[in-house]
């Protein structure tokens, strides 16, 4: 119910005004959430079975990006460019009825080893209001999935039921967190590992890729950080239990020219953590796209349901 009157309101509200009172927020979130963020020691547990990643690699390594906006939209390539000049490819979930999704940078993404995904329908908070509309949204999500040849899924604000998820024709959903107190939705999966979420009396489902690292929104605009130091520290944990790094970057709040507005921060912040993980971990990761890592897990037995 305070979610559905959030985002009700949130349109009158001004913009300084919200952040100033998330800002609060999360200070609030900061104290009475210590122990379990921005590490949660519990999610470290592997699964059952665990044989480790493909490759004999130490810890894999996704990158994601959800783009919120017709600015992050127009960013896209900027930020393409600069993780494949350091040798790296992400996945860009775009929102298909909030600004127009250019089909020549969808093409451009693709043929650069890119992925493409979707992030919702209309970014608006009303998903959940009701199971019914969930399903009637789904339906057009269905679409956009189809004509981009998009595998994945995240819900924007990370608001998310996996359960209803299964009305996605998807291979894989990002939806999920292992710790995140910051969010409107703050429980999290509880794991730095992939995990499948099965239909009941069904071998169908999809594979939950949750995100392990703090979203930049977090660090960079609400906290307002000038380095990468708590996302190295996470790395390093991550690293040393074996999980998966999985972080989740938006092009809307990176700005490229060094001169940052409201809700923007230095896009060379992203580098730094990029170089960081590549000088420190050479030879150490399995970096592939999510669409890669959710078909690998829906081919072997590790069947678990988290909801």
């Amino acid at each position: 119910m305070f979610l559905k009157i959030y985002y009700k309101i949130k349109p009158l509200i001004p913009r300084r005004l919200q952040l100033g009172m998330r800002r609060l927020r999360a200070r609030v979130k900061m104290r009475t959430h210590a122990d379990v963020w921005p590490i949660d020691e519990a999610a470290a547990k592997p699964p059952k079975d665990w044989k480790g990643w493909p490759e004999g690699k130490k810890f894999a390594l996704i990158l994601t990006h959800d783009v919120d906006t017709q600015k992050g939209h127009d960013r896209c390539r900027d930020l393409a460019h600069l993780e494949m000049e350091m040798g790296f490819r992400s996945s860009f979930n775009f929102v298909p009825e909030r600004y127009t999704v250019s089909s020549d940078l969808r093409r451009f993404l693709v043929s650069k080893g890119f992925e493409v995904g979707v992030h919702g329908l209309k970014h608006d908070g009303k998903y959940f209001n009701s199971r019914e509309y969930f399903r009637q949204r789904a339906e057009q999500i269905n679409r956009y999935l189809k004509d981009w040849g998009a595998l994945g899924y995240r819900s924007p604000s990370m608001l998310h039921n996996l359960d209803w998820f299964h009305d996605l024709d998807i291979e894989y959903d990002s939806s999920t967190f292992d710790t995140d107190p910051f969010e409107p939705q703050p429980t999290g999966a509880g794991t730095i590992f992939p995990f499948f979420v099965g239909k009941r009396n069904s071998g169908k489902g999809f594979v939950e890729l949750p995100y392990t690292l703090p979203q930049d929104f977090t660090l960079f605009i609400l906290m307002k950080h000038r380095d990468v130091g708590i996302w190295k520290r996470k790395v390093d944990w991550i690293v040393e239990h074996g999980g998966m790094v999985l972080v989740n970057v938006h092009p809307d709040y990176m700005n490229f020219n060094n001169e940052c507005r409201l809700e923007e921060y230095r896009a060379c912040l992203y580098e730094d953590i990029l170089l960081y993980i590549k000088t420190k971990y050479n030879d150490m990761y399995w970096h592939v796209l999510p669409g890669e890592i959710a078909r690998l897990f829906s081919r072997t037995s590790f069947f678990v349901n988290v909801n």
